[in-house]
């Protein structure tokens, strides 16, 4: 079994599995905490006191009635804290108006501290439920005690247990009781967790509990990080991310600016920000003025001069070696198949360099206060910069701690926390905190982009047009193999590969013998560091992947939703598995039919030069999936082949809804970002950086191109799983088919520019 398919597998008891459960006194109040040795502690009392606990997931009941969740995840817009709060507080039968919620800083104690992946929720959802029934069972048996009455006798609503007349608040029970329990790992999973029907707060509408602070301002974000003392700062960023050596600097001209207070080469043994100069100032204003003023003089490599157009070049030319790259499936008989096909379909599919700009530019603050290291900063994935932070200041991990802060925007730029590394070698330099900030063109040419992506993909058919066989080769920069290697998975030929640079590809159609090839560019992990960015892989392996199953169908003259019904049928591998997978491609039908029926397909009467296309993806992970549909509208005008983008509707199964209000808004997001790297966004890899460094020229969908939307969630009680970025990887193939259902032009490439549709639209007429 693959890390990657165990990591899916057993991402929602993780949590729980290896621990013991803590309920004892902390403070004046109670703490829900896991037990370090993996075992259940005999006194949790002492083991909450003595510190000797490890509560991924936990949270404390105080004397006043309020009850806080401890929230690892980061919060960038998504109200995460809201939703698992929600499942905590459900199960624990809490009284939801004394909630509340707290973002932690680092630490050990609360094991892996990432946000990413559309996990949150899908991993959360069991530990938090069994820990929520652990403690309302507790309460309600030392409530029971207090009472004078047996524990059957007992329930427990809104924060007070009952039993006829009688009953007994949660806090009084705090107060006055003895809640010292120890349970593990068997006896939590075997709590008496609530049957669906009988959840009050999950799958209801509330406000999100951080929205008063992010309306009137209470919420901190990294760029409002302030120590007394500090200088603040700017990069000077040079012309690679990675081949660039200082040779000199010339601040002659700085030293005109009010404020300037010098500059700084960085030396970073991390290799994180190699031929860095930051300049200091003791204003960001000053900053800003300096490094304008500054001339830097670099050596640099041969990275310097490649182009996106390289990068595609070389992805093709690995490709074409069928020894390169790793299998992800690789079926019997596949180049059989080919080789006997009574027809066969080939096509070429590629995507651009993608941006993140998040609203926030990125941004740290760092300082060393009595032997520990503060980094200042929002972050997505706290546990992967820690160790590259202690690699850079020499010093052991247990001596930095990051201070968590709202995130104005991550989009998984925040995945790599790179940003803090040149702040903190800057105050270690100095002496005294600094506070770097960056411009927006700085961001934009440090950004881990979304690397440019080509595919392949192939498929044979017999003579009565069944599919016998696929092959999708996907060749693109790997942001795991740069950043985290260690996270690989490995193929079926040994070889490791990114699962995030190749999810999507491995589907669920029942497509005979099937080949799944994942293939590093070597070229762009040395050209830039490939990073995470909403979705990831399937942004590119779907768009390929669904606009090819368009093509297929119309080749065979088929139906596109029949067609991929036929394929659809939970056979073999694609029957599904518990617990995240129940019912297979059995439920991606399900929201195909249902998304059919709802946009009355083949049936609506349009405009001329108006279509509409379909697509259907499992969103993010095949052992995750959420099973998601999308019929996309547009309007094509000929004469300058501008596409409208006219409606979108979506049919979603989630499993098990949490937060519908947020689980709208994840899906609306999602849609808006994957319509706007269709159409929209998009930049060009030249001479060792990305073309675009400002909204000026990279123009992501605006207020004015927002389609109408109309998304539908399928009802379930199977497992909670993603919504932070299925409707991403769904919709551009959706426009990528209704354009080719308007006026018969076929796009391969995103973005989709007019100048592109003219071209196809001429190619289709020569056709």
């Amino acid at each position: 079994m693959s890390k990657l398919r165990q990591h899916a597998d057993d991402a929602s008891t993780f949590a729980m599995s290896r621990r013991g459960f803590l309920i004892g006194a902390a403070g004046a109040g109670l703490m829900l905490a896991f037990a370090r040795n993996g075992l259940a502690a005999t006194d949790p009392d002492k083991t909450i006191a003595e510190g000797a606990y490890e509560p991924n997931l936990w949270c404390r009941i105080a004397p006043d009635e309020t009850i806080t969740v401890n929230i690892i995840r980061a919060e960038m817009g998504q109200h995460v804290g809201t939703a698992l709060a929600r499942i905590l507080a459900d199960e624990l039968e809490a009284d939801w108006d004394h909630v509340r919620i707290e973002h932690v800083d680092s630490d050990p104690k609360w094991g892996t501290m990432v946000t990413g992946g559309s996990w949150s929720v899908w991993q959360s959802f069991t530990p938090l439920s069994q820990a929520g029934a652990a403690a309302r069972t507790a309460l309600i048996a030392e409530g029971a005690r207090l009472l004078g009455v047996a524990a059957s006798a007992c329930t427990a609503r809104a924060s007070v247990v009952s039993a006829g007349a009688k009953s007994i608040s949660y806090a009084d029970i705090v107060r006055r009781g003895k809640l010292s329990r120890s349970y593990s790992a068997d006896e939590l999973k075997a709590m008496p967790v609530k049957p669906p029907d009988q959840r009050r707060l999950v799958g209801h509408d509330t406000q999100a509990i951080d929205i008063p602070d992010k309306t009137d301002g209470k919420a901190l974000y990294g760029i409002d990080a302030s120590v007394e003392g500090m200088v603040h700062a700017r990069p000077v960023i040079p012309p690679t991310r990675n081949g660039s050596n200082v040779v000199s600097v010339d601040d002659s001209a700085a030293k005109q600016v009010m404020g300037y207070l010098g500059h700084l080469v960085l030396d970073d043994p991390s290799g994180t920000v190699p031929g860095w100069v930051m300049v200091f100032a003791d204003s960001f204003d000053a900053a800003n003025r300096a490094v304008e003023r500054v001339k830097v003089e670099w050596t640099n490599d041969d990275t310097v001069g490649i182009s996106e157009k390289d990068i595609l070049d070389h992805g093709a030319e690995l490709i074409a070696d069928a020894s390169t790259g790793a299998m992800v499936f690789n079926d019997e008989g596949v180049d059989a198949a080919f080789a006997s096909a009574d027809s066969t379909l080939e096509q070429t599919y590629t995507t651009a360099s993608v941006l993140h700009f998040a609203l926030e530019p990125i941004n740290a603050l760092a300082f060393e206060k009595d032997g520990i290291w503060e980094i200042h900063t929002g972050n997505q994935w706290q546990t992967l910069i820690l160790p590259v932070l202690a690699k850079a200041l020499g010093v052991d991990e247990s001596k930095i701690v990051m201070r968590t802060y709202r995130l104005g925007g991550g989009f998984g730029r925040r995945l790599n926390g790179d940003y803090a590394v040149p702040a903190a070698l800057a105050a270690k330099a100095l002496g005294k905190p600094v506070k770097m900030v960056c411009t927006r063109a700085d961001d934009v040419h440090f950004d881990s982009i979304r690397s440019p992506s080509i595919q392949r993909v192939r498929m044979a058919f017999d003579k009565e047009g069944k599919v016998t066989a696929m092959q999708h080769d996907a060749a693109a920069g790997w942001p795991t193999q740069v950043m985290v290697p260690s996270f690989m998975p490995k193929g079926l030929n040994d070889q490791p590969y990114d699962p995030f640079s190749i999810s999507g590809a491995d589907s669920w159609y029942t497509v005979g013998a099937q080949r799944v090839r994942a293939i590093s560019n070597d070229m762009a992990n040395r050209a830039f560091r490939p990073g995470w960015l909403r979705s990831v892989g399937p942004g590119w392996t779907n768009w390929a992947s669904e606009c090819f199953f368009d093509e297929a169908a119309h080749k065979l003259g088929v139906d596109p939703v029949a067609f991929r019904l036929r394929l659809l049928d939970a056979t073999g591998r694609n029957a599904g598995s518990a617990p995240n997978a129940v019912g297979g491609a059995s439920r991606q039908a399900a929201v195909v039919r249902r998304l059919a029926e709802k946009t009355s397909w083949g049936k609506l009467a349009l405009a001329a030069d108006t279509g509409v296309g379909f697509a259907t993806t499992f969103g993010q992970e095949r052992g995750m999936p959420t099973w998601i549909a999308c019929v996309a509208q547009v309007h094509v005008d000929r004469s300058t082949g501008m596409v409208r983008l006219q409606k979108l509707t979506l049919v979603v199964d989630a499993g098990t809804i949490v937060h519908p209000d947020g689980a709208l808004a994840q899906i609306e997001g999602g849609a808006l970002w994957g319509a706007s790297m269709a159409l929209h966004e998009g930049t060009t890899f030249l001479n060792g950086q990305v073309k675009d460094s400002n909204l000026d020229t990279y123009t992501p969908m605006r207020m004015a191109d927002v389609p109408e939307i109309d998304i539908e969630f399928l009802p379930s009680t199977e497992t909670a799983v993603g919504l932070g970025e299925p409707a991403t990887t769904v919709v551009g193939p959706a426009i990528g088919n209704a354009i080719f259902a308007a006026v018969g032009a076929r796009l391969r490439h995103i973005p989709i520019r007019p100048a592109d549709v003219l071209a196809a639209l001429k190619s289709s007429a020569k056709a």
